[in-house]
């Protein structure tokens, strides 16, 4: 029930505010808005109110702004509802508008995606903080890895705890890496129980940076979310799991679960967990992928499971100012995220098996649900953020294809031909029926796998 609730909740305020978008932007410019949809296919809840029909349909998977101007082009149309009953004024239609508006219409969806995600992100600022990572004990050392003038970092053993940079208490890891890339000529690491803090010689920034990317935080062995048709899924494994033993060693931090998981390619692997309190075993049998890093410290053929870790977290308050900067820094990693996918899913570098639709979006709502509501809200701005990118990619049907046509007509001084325009929405249409179906059937194997 919750994973349902969380679906809806996330599903409904994305296409609620990326509409609204559309919707504002068309009145504000004189377009006679003709209908506000939420889903698609015929209404199941429909009203009226002035000039505009608003419906909930059949098929929750997005919505639209029908609008004067644009409501019989291309195949979208009837899935759209078909003719709207509300009688078009021919003065007031989309293509009656100059360009600067239209484009303004036409990007405002994505903009209030991005203005969304950049609110929740900066609203958590305020409210709670930044998060940062709530560790400064020591994993590992990657001492081949040290720049000169930080050997002493390798006098470091797992579990060590850093106390202060240059004098400064360090209560986060994120605390720490700043004190060092912060630093100028002289860099002093305070480490609990010593009575001299380590001294490094690094006036490089490079060095600097190098020399605190050697050192890996210890993070609990504790799941976080778990990839629906995944080996993790499938062994049972649930968010919030913490393991304690694979295959009766015990394992003592997410960096030795994860190399034990790097070595054991489609061998089985018994984990022994504690899930609140209750102790139970699970079998799980890695995937075998091939690593094309040839810097990455995984063996050439390692082992996956389709889990990521649960960082601890802590929050740090922010002033205004530095909500802002930390809202807007978020959002642009989040775009950042979802633009490499994109361009790794088009070289070949990741697999389409790896697209996923509304049955993978509820599973994984369900999850950060239960996570906590600051979880669950970085989700839900994040996926706004992959929303607006998706919709700005310069596909016909889609918010990017439009702004395409009005950037030819200005380009051109003229409209493109309307019968061009139809048959590339079509194209576009069927397209993006057939990236639909992919990611619904690979949300289908997962689910039976």
């Amino acid at each position: 029930m919750l994973t349902l609730v969380a679906f809806i909740v996330v599903i409904g305020i994305l296409i609620v505010v990326h509409e609204a978008g559309h919707f504002f932007a068309a009145k504000a410019v004189g377009v006679q808005v003709l209908r506000f949809s939420l889903g698609f296919g015929p209404p199941i809840l429909r009203t009226k109110r002035g000039e505009t029909e608003y419906w909930i349909c059949a098929i929750p998977l997005g919505g639209y702004v029908k609008m004067a101007g644009l409501e019989e082009e291309g195949m979208a149309s009837e899935l759209e509802g078909g003719k709207a009953e509300v009688p078009v004024d021919p003065a007031r239609a989309f293509d009656r508008k100059p360009i600067w508006a239209r484009l303004l219409v036409m990007v405002s969806g994505v903009t209030m995606n991005v203005v969304l995600a950049f609110g929740l992100y900066t609203g958590m600022s305020l409210a709670l903080g930044s998060p940062e990572m709530a560790a400064t004990h020591v994993d590992s050392v990657a001492t081949a890895r040290l720049p000169a003038g930080a050997e002493p970092l390798a006098t470091l053993g797992f579990g060590d705890r850093i106390t202060s940079v240059n004098g400064d208490t360090v209560r986060t890891w994120n605390d720490f890496a700043r004190g060092v890339l912060r630093a100028r000529d002289s860099l002093r690491l305070g480490i609990a129980g010593r009575a001299e803090p380590l001294a490094l010689a690094l006036s490089d920034s490079v060095d600097r940076r190098a020399a605190a990317q050697a050192i890996a935080p210890l993070v609990p062995p504790r799941i976080g979310i778990v990839e629906p048709g995944r080996p993790a899924a499938r062994a049972g494994l649930k968010p919030d799991d913490l393991v304690l033993r694979v295959n009766g060693d015990t394992v003592r931090s997410w960096s030795e679960l994860l190399r034990a998981i790097w070595y054991s390619p489609a061998r089985p692997m018994r984990l022994d967990l504690d899930r609140r309190g209750q102790l139970l075993s699970v079998e799980v049998v890695p995937d075998s992928q091939v690593e094309t890093d040839a810097d990455s410290p995984r063996p050439a053929v390692y082992g996956q499971i389709g889990a990521y870790q649960n960082i601890p977290t802590t929050y740090v308050r922010e002033s205004v100012g530095g909500a802002v900067v930390s809202g807007a820094r978020q959002t642009g990693v989040a775009g950042m995220t979802i633009v490499v996918f994109l361009q790794q899913l088009f070289t070949g570098q990741r697999s389409m098996r790896e697209l996923g639709g509304p049955i993978l979006i509820g599973q994984i709502s369900g999850q950060v649900a239960r996570l906590g509501i600051d979880t669950f809200l970085s989700f839900l701005a994040f996926f706004s953020v992959q929303l607006a990118v998706l919709n700005i990619l310069p596909i016909p049907v889609l918010d990017g294809g439009h702004v395409v046509f009005l950037l030819a007509e200005a380009v051109r001084g003229k409209p493109v031909p309307l019968a061009w325009r139809i048959r590339m929405l079509n194209v576009g249409f069927w397209l993006l029926v057939g990236v639909m179906l992919l990611a619904l059937g690979n949300d289908v194997l997962r689910f039976f796998r």
